[in-house]
């Protein structure tokens, strides 16, 4: 999974670079709120951090304001966001987590702590890719529903019916190319009467 960390001080970076690199994790380090910002635009996309970790006071874009942006642009809204910070006062702490951020670490920061809840953005992201593949499967499943809804031409001899190209094929074929249906053929009872008359004549 990859990480953008943005952090000012050189020794502070170089220890989450050190910190991260142990849990195995593709790791993106820059010194300044504006390159951080940079580095999300320029990676939007398949190659994007799926978490960040923003230091709150440093050059450029501070941390809070990167975090104000990123959920405000679209295919941002779901990266997981942990401000880095000294402000450890309750009403900073709120303030971080009303504007947007998902968790916070203090400053110094603990190595195990940092493990702690990097490990948990982890498990949210996944959480949210189970979820977002399940709804575009949903989508998929709704997409078929509506296409069989509504008025259907039907032939009233052959009994086939006109598909959305205006060409005409079998019940069956439409059906199985429209939805998950799996058909299986028989003969009702009706028809086997029928069909057992018709034999029974041209026996006779």
């Amino acid at each position: 999974m990859r990480i953008l960390v943005a952090e000012d001080d050189a020794v502070t970076r170089k220890l989450l670079e050190s910190t991260l690199g142990r849990l195995r994790l593709d790791v993106i380090a820059v010194a300044d709120g504006n390159a951080a910002w940079n580095a999300l635009e320029t990676l939007k996309g398949k190659d994007a951090p799926e978490i960040a970790l923003l230091d709150w006071m440093m050059p450029g874009l501070e941390g809070i304001q990167i975090l104000r942006q990123l959920r405000t642009t679209p295919g941002f809204e779901l990266l997981y966001v942990i401000l880095l910070t000294s402000r450890t006062d309750k009403e900073d702490v709120a303030y971080g987590l009303a504007a947007g951020a998902n968790d916070y670490i203090a400053k110094p920061f603990d190595p195990s702590e940092l493990e702690a809840r990097v490990r948990v953005g982890e498990r949210m992201v996944k959480l949210q890719r189970s979820l977002a593949a399940r709804v575009a499967e949903l989508e998929v499943a709704l997409a078929h529903v509506q296409r069989l809804q509504g008025l259907l031409p039907i032939c009233s001899y052959c009994k086939k019916v006109r598909n959305e190209t205006n060409y005409w094929e079998q019940v069956d074929s439409y059906l199985t190319s429209h939805s998950d249906v799996q058909l299986t053929h028989g003969i009702c009872p009706q028809c086997m009467e029928t069909m057992m008359k018709q034999l029974d004549e041209a026996s006779s």
